[in-house]
């Protein structure tokens, strides 16, 4: 049997905090801020998500869409075994696919309509603002929370690496950015905590001050050690 190409029309796109891929968290529900997904796409309307809060989760299916172009390779170097190791590509979770799909289960927070698009309100999302969703389904407990599953690369969630402290400058910010995003200091948090550094920097000295987006903000920040400095928090111009 010949196997034949076919295309995929996305149902929607992701509304998130996240502006770039630096800094979002590596995996699903290690950060609980909440995003949207927007259903935009052709024939999308609420009568597509009848029923859906039966469900307290959902996978989300979508697109890689910032890694298509750069294509794939059939082996990778999963962040776990330190940036060094090579696994076969469906070995691992690598985000550079044959066909660039990807899939996430969050937690369902809720449904509305904004400007007539249908949204869907969720928490855990790990993924960059506009990613392309291709389908969403209801997870089911008994059929997908397999109990005596295994995982030799990733059987235990990543230990939170970092101490987060903050400048009296970046407190100050955050204060005033309060009311505009009252989840800010949650999100900072939950992002630099888990060292979204390269592998390779994080057993040497490492003086180098990044920089985050999330939502229209430039986080900048460094660290010492086992320590995150959080610099300053600047409101980036439209």
């Amino acid at each position: 049997m010949s196997i034949e190409s076919f295309q995929v029309q996305p149902i929607g796109e992701i509304s998130a905090p996240f502006k770039e891929k630096f800094g979002i968290p590596r995996q699903p529900n290690l950060c609980t801020i909440k995003s949207r997904i927007l259903l935009n796409g052709p024939d999308m309307s609420l009568d597509c998500l009848e029923g859906i809060e039966q469900h307290s989760h959902i996978w989300v299916l979508f697109q890689f869409h910032q890694n298509v172009r750069n294509g794939w390779k059939p082996k990778v170097r999963p962040p776990r075994l330190g940036g060094n190791d090579k696994l076969g590509v469906l070995a691992t979770r690598s985000s550079f696919r044959p066909n660039g799909i990807g899939m996430s289960v969050v937690k369902l927070a809720g449904i509305d309509v904004v400007e007539g698009v249908p949204n869907v309100l969720v928490e855990g999302l790990d993924l960059v603002d506009g990613t392309p969703v291709v389908d969403i389904k209801p997870y089911v407990p008994y059929a997908d929370a397999v109990v005596d599953a295994r995982s030799e690369l990733a059987q235990e969630p990543p230990a939170e690496a970092l101490v987060v402290e903050y400048s009296e400058q970046a407190r100050l910010q955050i204060t005033q950015l309060s009311s505009q995003y009252p989840e800010l200091a949650t999100l900072i948090q939950q992002v630099l905590q888990q060292d979204p550094r390269p592998s390779y920097k994080k057993s040497k000295l490492d003086e180098k001050i990044y920089g985050i987006r999330l939502y229209n903000l430039n986080i900048r920040w460094r660290v010492t050690y086992d320590i995150c400095h959080v610099i300053s928090i600047a409101q980036e111009k439209d």
